[in-house]
């Protein structure tokens, strides 16, 4: 397939290079109806800026850095970051931005920051896994260096930019939903809870049992990292209680399937003799189900998330002085196979 350079596709456009240069960076001055014109002929005729000469231009790196800890015991570091990944690079790819992925020893992250910033290998940053307190915010906003924050962090005041998904409605939906089908034994298997989404989660969930006139039961909770096994084992621990779990409200549907394991294993039929509702069950590994659904679900696009935040970052880079911007995104709760009314 041929591909045109800059100087054919603004002959072809009748602009200047210049014009569409700047188009397809987002400079504020270019007009909506030119740069949209740009970008389509730029689609169709298969135009890819060179990254090295654009980052010349622009006095930029073209480049977005993501920092993670090697340590396994981190939410992100578990499929779904592949989704937002896969997400935020669609958005990179067509803006001519690379990724920088940098992997650090536990507690260097606020180095690996600074060296970002000192060596200018990066325009701007996104904050994976925060925490309820998270010192990175501050770090950041202290460096000068754009950075959007996936999630949230409920112990900073300041403002800041952020994609998240409400997690607190999400779970008191959710948990309302099972004591409307007249659950009083609803378990939550929780990611770790000194992660901002896991705390915002349990917040909900507390929340709808408030609402039924239920009480917490602290033995019903179980918060670890969000894997097959833990669905497993804690599914397995709550079944077998004097007063057991009837029904269980998991914060991945990577412990979900765990949770199914164990009430198959026991002859037991998920939606009949017990229920479920899983989080995050849009992946693109592991689809829950086709037409209808595994599991009842509240279901936010971790892949979605990954492209707005992208696109917020991208926007504070070509806008400095713009104010912090937020995103926040509603879960859908998705009916399927899981859940049914409580057995008498």
């Amino acid at each position: 397939m041929y591909t045109m350079n800059l100087k054919e596709l603004a002959a072809h456009l009748g602009l200047s290079q210049t014009t569409v240069s700047r188009a397809l960076n987002g400079y504020p001055e270019v007009s909506e109806q030119t740069r949209r014109r740009v970008s389509a002929a730029a689609e169709q005729h298969n135009y890819r800026p060179n990254t090295r000469a654009k980052g010349l231009a622009t006095g930029r790196s073209m480049a977005i850095g993501h920092v993670l800890p090697m340590s396994s015991s981190h939410e992100m570091v578990n499929p779904v970051f592949g989704d937002f990944i896969a997400g935020a690079g669609e958005t990179y790819a067509r803006n001519g931005y690379d990724m920088v992925i940098s992997l650090v020893e536990d507690g260097d992250q606020e180095r690996a920051y600074r060296d970002l910033r000192a060596k200018g290998t990066v325009d701007g940053i996104i904050v994976h896994g925060p925490k309820s307190t998270d010192h990175r915010i501050a770090q950041l906003s202290d460096l000068g260096l754009p950075f959007v924050v996936h999630g949230r962090v409920s112990s900073e005041n300041a403002p800041y930019s952020w994609v998240d998904v409400n997690n607190r409605r999400a779970f008191h939906r959710a948990t309302s939903f099972l004591t409307d089908l007249g659950h009083t034994r609803i378990a939550l298997l929780n990611g770790l809870e000194s992660m901002d989404f896991a705390a915002r989660r349990r917040a909900g969930y507390e929340a709808g049992l408030t609402d039924a006139g239920l009480p917490l039961d602290l033995d019903l909770c179980r918060s670890e990292e969000m894997t097959e096994q833990f669905g497993y084992d804690a599914a397995n621990t709550l079944m077998d209680m004097p007063d057991p779990a009837t029904a269980f409200l998991v914060s991945s549907i990577i412990s979900a399937v765990g949770v199914r394991r164990a009430v198959q294993e026991r002859g037991l039929a998920l939606g009949r003799d017990i229920s479920v509702i899983t989080h995050d069950d849009e992946l693109s590994y592991l689809q829950n189900g086709s037409d209808i659904p595994q599991f009842t679900a509240t279901r936010s696009s971790v892949r979605y998330a990954g492209a707005q935040a992208a696109q917020l970052l991208l926007d504070k880079i070509r806008n400095p002085l713009s104010a912090p911007m937020n995103k926040l995104l509603e879960a859908q709760l998705v009916l399927g196979q899981s859940t049914g009314p409580a057995a008498k």
